[in-house]
Parts: C-alpha cells; sequence; structure tokens
C-alpha cells in the first residue's frame, strides 16, 4: 500500500485525500495551526493526522494549499524532510508561476527528496463525477502511475518542473480572468444605470457567455481572497514588461474587492448576484431561433444567423465603444487598469 500525505485540508485537499482513500491509498495530513473547520474537514473524511516528522516518510506528499502559502509550506516540508534524510516525492499542486515553482525546487535542492509540479484543473472530486485532471511534469512518470491506480486523473506532461505551473497559469488567465471582467463589467453597469438593459442584451446574444458568468461568479464570492495571489501569480508568469500584466494587476483589485466585500456587508455580491438573477421579460433569445429552424446549416447549429439588427458597421461601433469606455470607470477603480492596458485605448 502506498502512503500518500496531503498537506492541505480545504475543499480541494479533503476531497482529494477522501477520493484517495477510498481506493485504498493509506492517507495522512498535517493540521498543526490549522483552523478547526479543517480539523473538522479532516476528522469527517477519517483522514490521520501526524506531526510533520513522520508525514516526510510518505511516498508522495501533495501540497494543495492557497498560492500565497505553497513557498512556506515547501519550506517546512523540506526542512523536515533534511532532518530525516526522507526520500519522499514533493509535488506542489498549487496555483504558482513557474518562477514561484522554481523557487519551490530550489529549497529542495539538498534534500533526498524528489520535486514535481502539477496543476489541478476542475472542481474537488465527488462520488459519481469526474474528478479534476492533475497534470504533473518532471520526472513524474512513476508518481502520475501511482496517482492513476488510487483513482485520480493524472496526466503526465513529459516536460520539465515549471510546465505545469505554466499550463495553470495559461488556464486560470482564461478561465478566472473572464470571471473577474464579467464581475467588473457588471458591477460598472449597475452603477451606471445600465444593468438591466447589459442583463437583456448578454441573455440575447450571449446566452452560454450568461451561463458562465451565472454559475461562475456566485461560485468565485468565497474563494475571491485567493484569487487574488492567483492573478498575481499570473502577472509574475508574463513578466513586467508583457502588456498584459497589468490585466491580472487589475484583475487581482477585482477579486479584492470582492473579498473584501464578503468580509463586509456583502453589497457588491448581492448586486451581482441580483443582475446575474434577472431573466428579461419579452426579449427574443437568439439562441432560442434554433427551434425555429433560423440557424446556418453550414455551421451545424452553432451559430445563429445574423440578425439585420446585427449587420451595421461593426467598426464603427468598437471605435465608439473604445473611445468611450475609460470614462465609464473612476481612476480609482481597479478595472480601470485593465481598460489602459488594452491596445487601441490610452492613459488620460
Amino acid at each position: 500500500m502506498s502512503k500518500i500525505a496531503v498537506i492541505g485540508m480545504g475543499a480541494m485537499g479533503s476531497a482529494v485525500a477522501e477520493a484517495l482513500m477510498s481506493s485504498g491509498a493509506e492517507i495522512s495530513t498535517t493540521l498543526e495551526g490549522r483552523s478547526s473547520a479543517t480539523r473538522d474537514r479532516a476528522a469527517v473524511a477519517g483522514i490521520r493526522e501526524e506531526d510533520l516528522m513522520s508525514l516526510v516518510d510518505a511516498d508522495i506528499i501533495l501540497s494543495i494549499v492557497p498560492p500565497s502559502q505553497a513557498l512556506a509550506v515547501a519550506d517546512k516540508v523540506a526542512t523536515a524532510v533534511r532532518s530525516s534524510k526522507s526520500s519522499t516525492t514533493f509535488v506542489d499542486c498549487n496555483a504558482v508561476s513557474p518562477q514561484t515553482m522554481e523557487k519551490v525546487s530550489e529549497v529542495f535542492k539538498d534534500t533526498a527528496a524528489t520535486v514535481l509540479d502539477a496543476c489541478i484543473i476542475g472542481g474537488p472530486p465527488q462520488a459519481g463525477k469526474p474528478g479534476p485532471r492533475f497534470y504533473i511534469s518532471g520526472d513524474a512518470r512513476e508518481t502520475v502511475a501511482v496517482l492513476t491506480e488510487f483513482g485520480l486523473d493524472a496526466r503526465l506532461l513529459e516536460r520539465d518542473v515549471g510546465a505545469a505551473s505554466a499550463l495553470k497559469m495559461c488556464y486560470a488567465g482564461i478561465n478566472k480572468g473572464l470571471i473577474g471582467l464579467g464581475t467588473a463589467m457588471l458591477l460598472a453597469a449597475a452603477r451606471n444605470g445600465a444593468d438591466k438593459a447589459l442583463m437583456a442584451e448578454l441573455s440575447e446574444s450571449q446566452r452560454q457567455l450568461v451561463e458562465k458568468l451565472g454559475h461562475g461568479i456566485p461560485d468565485m464570492y468565497p474563494k475571491a481572497y485567493r484569487w487574488v495571489a492567483e492573478m498575481n501569480e499570473i502577472g509574475a508568469f508574463l513578466g513586467a514588461d508583457e502588456p498584459a500584466v497589468e490585466i491580472f494587476a487589475g484583475m487581482a483589485g477585482v477579486f479584492q474587492q470582492v473579498a473584501d466585500d464578503q468580509a463586509g456587508n456583502n453589497g457588491l455580491t448581492a448586486v451581482l448576484s441580483g443582475m446575474l438573477a434577472q431573466r428579461p421579460e419579452g426579449s427574443l433569445n437568439r439562441y432560442d431561433a434554433l427551434s425555429n429552424g433560423n440557424f446556418d446549416e453550414g455551421s451545424r447549429g452553432l451559430e445563429p444567423v445574423p440578425s439585420a439588427r446585427e449587420s451595421h458597421d461593426e467598426v464603427e461601433l468598437e471605435a465608439e465603444l473604445e473611445e468611450g469606455l475609460e470614462d465609464s470607470f473612476p481612476a480609482s477603480d481597479p478595472v480601470s487598469a485593465i481598460v489602459t492596458s488594452i491596445p487601441g485605448t490610452t492613459k488620460r
């Protein structure tokens, strides 16, 4: 039986530990300094607690913690590994940049441990449903085989340590970046009296986007504080000379606003939830045209035939939007950093 340690008993870590244990792996964790809620999650899952010196005797250690804690956790584990002369495999599964992953590897450099880089894409494992994907880079073939044996969807990236972190940064930049952009623009619409009109138009012309935001934004509320650090990691990954770095600095500010709101009176989240709950009356959703046959056969039913309303000069419209976009946001708004980093807009 393989002994696997999971550090981090949040929603993901505890669910991963439970999934591994249900497939026959021997699972342990360390709960030193953790909250009562974390201890309760571990107890409910039946996960054994060990001190760190005992924990590092595991065959594999999975670190699944908020990105802001990743390096500190690695440093503590490396210290224990150094003292015990353990030859464990430490897998950093956190949403960190390749640059941070390089620092994680560095703290283990004079130990017998193997360091691997992993990214998790997808939600916590649930019984009867497909679990998240674990992409693992480095000398990871054996570790991938063990985790697969115990029920995880582990996938080998035949690249050096850092490749999995790069994958996570790119995927999260698109996926969570879209949630941040949606959050910023919905709040801007509410501040400027355009909330109902925006939701009506999105529901008519961007139904899939509305559905994604409708699930993704409320799901983000309790995670916003963690996403701040993740946006900063994405910025570090892009590099200071890349114009898009300002986009993710702005996203970090958006998520910090939501995190502060969660710790306060929930005013912003109430506005967001209220907008997302709106279903405009009397407006024809273009995607409903599927039932009326108003779709182009050549697109296999994926795209609606453009309406006459959409056939106007879009170039002219985009120019008008670009000209007025910055004026919708005060300089103090985090999203102003996003707007001014978009090619074609200028800081005033």
